[in-house]
């Protein structure tokens, strides 16, 4: 089967205090967070790097250093440590950026805007992208047991250069008023309706924000967050909003059912979730 997309590049934004898991977030950013002997945001990667992709920009807060920036380069000092002690056989554990993968950083400035297409737009404009990206959140991962890749199933669900698509995750019917809700025909997206009554709902399945974005539609992205002020007591700057921009332009988003199971570990239980999954999982 010929492959229609290629995507190299990836957007994840991990900005941000992590304030629902205070107060260990004061010390260790949210997407450093452990499942089981790695962060959290290394399962975000390794996805990507399985859909083979090779640059990842990584979108960072404000702070004198980046833990991030730190697990994925070098520490010559602990490096040395463990050759001295006759441990070099846990040398290669250090090795924690894939090779052939580059690590992109972009600073996230805490200037009273917010919101899911803000990191976006400024990894977009900061590296000069315009071509379709994968985007990922790097506080949350869908496990695959068997070591698949959900990102390479959603590049592959798109049939043309010119689409976009968004996984979907089925939950239990009386949960959906907690999330945005996809309103899904012919396996395309056409809307999301946020935190709907159980009634209301238009489906079961929920936007848990891992996309494939065509050039257009992160072109679309930049220019929302670009054409609005929105200061701290206003708005956020939310990511389906392009989206809906997108789709009532007549652009194709494709909605992939996810396949794996999704972790999330932005909340103390979602967390302990994902621990127990994974480390199950050995």
């Amino acid at each position: 089967m010929m492959k229609i997309m290629s995507i190299t590049k990836a957007i994840i934004p991990i900005a941000g205090w992590g304030t629902r898991r205070l107060p260990i977030t004061k010390v260790i950013e949210k997407s450093m967070l452990p499942i089981g002997n790695r962060p959290i945001v290394d399962y975000v990667v390794e996805d990507c790097v399985k859909a083979g992709i090779k640059d990842i920009y990584l979108v960072i807060g404000e702070g004198e250093c980046s833990q991030v920036k730190a697990y994925y380069g070098e520490n010559l000092v602990l490096e040395k440590y463990l050759e001295e002690r006759g441990k070099g056989d846990r040398i290669e554990l250090m090795k924690t950026a894939p090779k052939g993968v580059n690590f992109h950083y972009v600073v996230q400035k805490d200037d009273g805007r917010y919101g899911t297409a803000l990191p976006v737009a400024i990894a977009a404009e900061e590296f000069g992208i315009d071509e379709a990206v994968a985007v990922l959140m790097g506080d949350d991962f869908i496990w695959e047991a068997e070591g698949g890749s959900e990102m390479a199933n959603l590049i592959a669900s798109v049939e043309s250069e010119d689409e976009s698509a968004i996984v979907g995750a089925t939950i239990a019917r009386e949960d959906v008023s907690k999330y945005g809700v996809l309103e899904v025909v012919e396996g395309k997206l056409a809307g999301i309706v946020e935190k709907p009554s159980v009634e209301e709902a238009p489906s079961s399945m929920i936007n848990i924000s891992k996309y494939v974005m065509s050039a257009e539609m992160l072109r679309m992205v930049v220019d929302y967050v670009k054409g609005n002020d929105f200061g701290p007591k206003d708005q956020e700057y939310m990511i389906t909003d392009p989206i809906f921009d997108y789709i009532r332009a007549g652009n194709v988003m494709r909605v992939l059912p996810m396949t794996g199971r999704y972790l999330d570990g932005g909340s103390l239980e979602g967390w302990l979730e994902a621990n127990n999954v994974v480390c199950g999982s050995y």
